[in-house]
């Protein structure tokens, strides 16, 4: 421990326990207070999927699911999921078999760099939790928090509404 001004020693930063289920996995970790769950993905649990765009969540390449919802883990704490069930998209397949969404994306070529479609798909998927989109017009507006540089809309539209339906039958995730 260092000494601060005035002398007295400095006390380190408190941990928190948290549990979770990561990708079906219960997990059991210590985390500082300010750290987000997008740091602890990538930085500390070696998950990289999930991208650090704006870290400011407007863009979207960080989003995950939590509880089967899709959170923007670049503002969401660590200590925010204690109990949580969340999926990234490490987390979407089953073995080799691909995800619903995840064979749409390919089949639609709905991506051009890739840097934003971790996020997309998980995004995606968690639209799909929540049965609101019916229609290519609703999936651009409940999309819009997902952004793509390349420009790939279309596709992606294309893909998720292909998809929709499977993921509907398969409870989503």
């Amino acid at each position: 421990m260092s000494a601060n001004p005035n002398g007295a020693a400095a006390q380190p930063f408190a941990r928190h326990p948290i549990r979770m289920t990561l990708n079906g996995q219960p997990r059991q970790l210590d985390v500082l207070p300010w750290t987000t769950l997008l740091d602890l993905l990538r930085e500390q649990l070696d998950l990289v999927g999930s991208k650090k765009g704006c870290d400011h969540g407007q863009c979207g390449a960080c989003t995950v699911l939590r509880d089967g919802k899709r959170v923007n883990a670049c503002l969401t704490l660590a200590v925010m999921c204690d109990g949580a069930e969340l999926t990234t998209i490490e987390g979407l397949a089953d073995g080799d078999q691909l995800h619903p969404m995840q064979q749409a994306f390919i089949k639609h070529d709905a991506f051009q760099c890739g840097y934003c479609t971790p996020g997309q798909i998980c995004s995606a998927v968690g639209l799909a939790n929540e049965g609101r989109a019916h229609d290519g017009a609703q999936i651009q507006e409940l999309m819009s928090g997902n952004l793509c540089r390349c420009g790939a809309y279309s596709n992606i539209r294309d893909a998720i509404e292909e998809a929709l339906p499977a993921c509907r039958r398969s409870g989503g995730e």
